[in-house]
């Protein structure tokens, strides 16, 4: 089992069925509350974004960041994770990218890179993502991501995802 000692992870929220913002306020307040996770919460802004990879039918996502301390196994996090996700309404078994009322992915876990079948750390795709870059910058644009040569804000400016990201709600 991988336990960490106290570090500070990132995990994205997305939201594009229902009460979106509610949503995401739902998901940051029991994502706080999960075993291990401690201190104060920074969390970004919220951004409406085009779906990626979804189908025509699939409404804006409100996508947000937050970042917290943690001290834990890693499944545990994950599996804490998925269960605020069912709680909030999402079938385990769905097709990739279907519309969602909640979704929470851990983004990173300090300075760690962790990858079998269950669990990708830092995320395989955020370092494309404009959707995950934009408010990942809010919180920490000089982060510089296990396997990355470039911080966030350069690997935003640099980015060629070409998805709207727009400003929702300063405050949520």
């Amino acid at each position: 089992m991988f336990t960490v000692s106290r570090m500070k992870i990132g995990i994205a929220l997305g939201s594009n069925l229902g009460d979106r913002l509610a949503n995401l306020r739902a998901g940051r307040d029991a994502l706080l509350r999960l075993p291990g996770v401690t201190g104060e919460a920074r969390s970004s802004r919220v951004y409406e974004t085009e779906p990626v990879g979804s189908g025509a039918d699939a409404g804006a996502f409100l996508n947000a960041v937050v970042e917290v301390d943690f001290e834990g196994q890693a499944m545990t996090l994950l599996d804490g994770l998925q269960s605020i996700e069912a709680a909030m309404g999402r079938p385990s078994k769905r097709p990739r990218n279907a519309p969602r009322t909640l979704d929470l992915d851990i983004l990173y876990v300090g300075n760690i890179a962790l990858s079998n079948d269950e669990i990708a750390i830092p995320h395989p795709r955020l370092h494309q993502r404009r959707f995950v870059l934009t408010p990942l910058h809010d919180i920490r644009p000089d982060l510089l991501l296990p396997g990355q040569q470039k911080t966030v804000a350069d690997l935003l400016a640099a980015l060629a995802d070409p998805a709207a990201v727009e400003l929702f709600a300063a405050e949520w």
